[in-house]
């Protein structure tokens, strides 16, 4: 990079939410990066740096279009290639809508699971920032049916290794401790609840303390996350999307910031959807946001 500051890319996700505004307001403020902001021009009035790609038909606030769902993914690519390339030392991603990508006859199943395709990385983990917490899943955006299913040692010893890795190399942590939480109440209770935590979930961590992974659990969810733990961790892995989230977005709404790990490049997001609701009123809330453009700039600076 020429510039001392980071060149980022901001996307402005879909058209008819919230995203676009916030990122002008957000792009009006940045003094830390050198921000680009990708999307169509007319929704991106006013913020100082704009790579234009079109819309495929004119966007109205919150009014979702499956027209224009290949433009999401337009905008979202040119952001993935300028990353790979060197261009763009991270990226910031505003909310998509995924039913509407869907209905656009495309699959997409959520910004994670497209990033990883597109940079063909081998193992991705979501992991969100916010309130004095770090919490990754080792699953994402499964119905809970499917989550004892999607369960193995293997996934979840890859899980803690790119985890362990990146709490090291993206966040300078020397030596993170991650606290693993049991999949069933009371971990399993001995076998009584499930067997899911000894079988699956003990072994994995085992594993992966042999390979250098200061990790420990499973632990029961529900006094995991009590201050007492907390203070000698420095990340929490939960076994799916709404074991571990609520507690971090009660302490952090507004002001959460979504990472992906395991990516060959730095990419940050909000911990809010589209708000088609308020979309063009100008009552969203840029905070999330605003959060997740400076985490991207301290993880993709020089240390």
């Amino acid at each position: 990079m020429t510039s001392a500051k980071p060149r980022i890319a901001l996307t402005s996700g879909e058209p008819a939410g919230v995203g676009p505004e916030l990122c002008v307001r957000v792009a009006r403020e940045a003094r830390g990066a050198e921000l680009v902001v990708i999307g169509d021009r007319t929704l991106l009035a006013g913020a100082p740096r704009v790579e234009h790609v079109p819309l495929a038909r004119p966007a109205t606030p919150g009014k979702l279009d499956s027209a224009n769902a290949r433009y999401v993914l337009a905008v979202l690519d040119r952001a993935i290639s300028g990353c790979l390339s060197g261009e763009f030392a991270a990226m910031v991603t505003a909310p998509v809508q995924k039913s509407v990508i869907n209905d656009g006859g495309i699959a997409f199943t959520g910004h994670t699971e497209y990033l990883a395709e597109r940079a063909r990385a081998e193992q991705v983990v979501m992991m969100l920032v916010g309130g004095g917490l770090r919490v990754a899943l080792a699953t994402t955006h499964l119905p809970l049916v499917e989550v004892p299913r999607a369960i193995s040692t293997a996934g979840l010893l890859a899980t803690l290794r790119v985890l362990d890795g990146d709490l090291r190399r993206r966040f300078r942590i020397a030596g993170p401790r991650i606290l693993v939480a049991g999949l069933n109440p009371h971990s399993g209770e001995s076998g009584h609840l499930g067997h899911e935590d000894a079988e699956v979930i003990a072994p994995a961590i085992a594993a992966a303390r042999a390979a250098g992974v200061e990790a420990s659990g499973p632990i029961p969810a529900d006094t995991l996350f009590v201050p007492e733990r907390l203070k000698n961790a420095d990340a929490v892995l939960a076994m799916y999307h709404d074991q571990g989230l609520p507690v971090l977005k009660y302490a952090s709404f507004g002001r959460g910031v979504n990472v992906t790990l395991g990516l060959p490049f730095v990419r940050t997001s909000v911990d809010h959807g589209t708000a088609l609701d308020i979309a063009g009123s100008g009552r969203a809330d840029p905070g999330s946001l605003r959060e997740a453009l400076e985490l991207a700039i301290e993880l993709a600076s020089p240390t």
